[in-house]
């Protein structure tokens, strides 16, 4: 019984650090929690005294659990739309602690944690094992079944793939992201006239979530009225298939994406993409500081 008890007190002694990984390789506090859970059935099943690093260990027990799930995951997605992007669409019933997502998703970054899901498993694991919490790739490669360097490609590719190597140049995306931004702020803040500022006169918006006529907002003062004051406090600027863009995933849970066309300073043409399929087909990515 005190063996019991010792191993149960060494195990919470790392439960922090194995929600964190676990949070950080699934997107959602309640499969992170699961996880955990799961890595401490194990260990109470093992041998504790004969685990010389618990902390490595566990956290190897805990990146192979989490590999599983997000491989069923992907296996699953044709039976739920939940499923198609990894938890952006689950219930609010399912959610543990929305106070303490909120705090893991903002500590992670909303578009670096809508931008991990778009990864293969194989990739997420490695890259936020070596980039996030500095595992060398030679404990990171049997967790995932691949060679040392085969490893270090996963993690070069997830790079990549995160910070948008498609990227148009420099002073081009500087100057989308002003004029993307402002839209932003006049979008939170209601400020009517600066959204029509930042606004073509003959923008056009198109809507994946409406049907109809109403699919489709034409005019400068026409969508500034739809949106202002409506933005979601969660909206970030990201890469949207190399342009600048906006993410909306309060906690995490991606409710659409905002790509738009720039020209003259003035935004053109804007889409609204909620459809999962659709989501998962578009190439995006981290935009840097």
């Amino acid at each position: 019984m005190n063996e019991q008890v010792g191993l149960a007190n060494t195990f919470e002694a790392h439960r922090n650090h194995l929600q964190a990984v676990a949070f950080r390789l699934l997107g959602s506090l309640s499969e992170a929690e699961d996880a955990v859970q799961e890595a401490w059935l194990r260990l109470s099943r093992a041998d504790g005294r004969g685990i010389e690093n618990m902390g490595g260990w566990l956290t190897t027990v805990v990146s192979r659990i989490c590999l599983d799930m997000l491989r069923s995951r992907k296996s699953r997605r044709e039976e739920s739309l939940e499923t198609q992007l990894p938890d952006t669409f689950s219930s609010q019933e399912n959610i543990i602690d929305p106070e303490q997502e909120a705090v893991l998703a903002d500590s992670v970054g909303i578009a670096l944690l809508v931008v991990l899901g778009n990864l293969n498993p194989a990739e997420r694991i490695t890259f936020v094992l070596h980039d996030v919490f500095s595992m060398p790739f030679t404990e990171i490669a049997p967790i995932v079944g691949k060679s040392e360097s085969a490893t270090r490609q996963l993690a070069s590719r997830a790079r990549r793939r995160i910070r948008g190597v498609k990227a148009i140049p420099e002073a081009d995306l500087d100057h989308q992201r002003d004029v993307v931004q402002a839209f932003l702020a006049a979008a939170h803040s209601g400020d009517f006239d600066a959204l029509v500022n930042a606004l073509d006169p003959d923008v056009i918006l198109r809507d994946d979530r409406q049907t109809g006529s109403s699919r489709v907002t034409r005019g400068a003062a026409a969508l500034a009225k739809q949106v202002s004051g409506r933005a979601q406090k969660a909206a970030q600027l990201a890469l949207v298939n190399g342009q600048v863009g906006i993410i909306a995933a309060p906690r995490g849970r991606l409710l659409y994406v905002l790509q738009f066309t720039v020209h003259h300073g003035k935004i053109t043409e804007v889409d609204l993409i909620s459809d999962p399929e659709h989501v998962s087909k578009l190439d995006l990515a981290v935009l840097g500081d």
